[in-house]
């Protein structure tokens, strides 16, 4: 009898992905017209959310910095701080904060990138070295001169 009155449960929802939810979150934010409730955010991103876990959601952003909050009454409303980009940047300086050896998983991530890649981070890294007008950029991205 309590196995019956357990079959007519609809299916649960599939488990979404790390970091999906504030993904989803931070879009709806970035789609929005300005500053908007938790509410708002909730409607927007569907999928049966509860309210507690878009505020958890937005209170995880705003720890991430990815996200800003102001009073607007006796609540809070939201905006988008970072974009996606933004958030995938903090999730890896978080995984890189978290190791002892930074030269080591930099070298690893640097060996494991396409050419594509490695001369779009070289050309980044120079904009970035020429704006804070510092030199031995080449020496610190492995000794490499970086010729165009």
């Amino acid at each position: 009898m309590a196995q019956d009155e357990r079959e007519p449960r609809e299916p649960r929802l599939r488990r979404r992905g790390q970091g999906e939810l504030e993904a989803q979150v931070l879009s709806a934010l970035g789609a929005a017209p300005g500053p908007v409730s938790a509410a708002w955010v909730q409607e927007r991103v569907g999928g049966g959310l509860a309210y507690t876990t878009v505020m958890t959601i937005l209170t995880r952003l705003l720890a991430k910095g990815a996200v800003t909050r102001e009073r607007a009454g006796r609540s809070f409303v939201w905006r988008s701080a970072a974009d996606e980009a933004g958030l995938a940047a903090l999730r890896m300086r978080k995984v890189l904060d978290g190791e002892r050896d930074r030269e080591a998983v930099l070298a690893s991530f640097v060996t494991t990138l396409s050419a594509d890649d490695e001369r779009l981070l070289r050309d980044l890294l120079g904009e970035a070295g020429g704006a804070a007008g510092g030199d031995g950029g080449d020496e610190a991205a492995g000794g490499a001169a970086a010729e165009g």
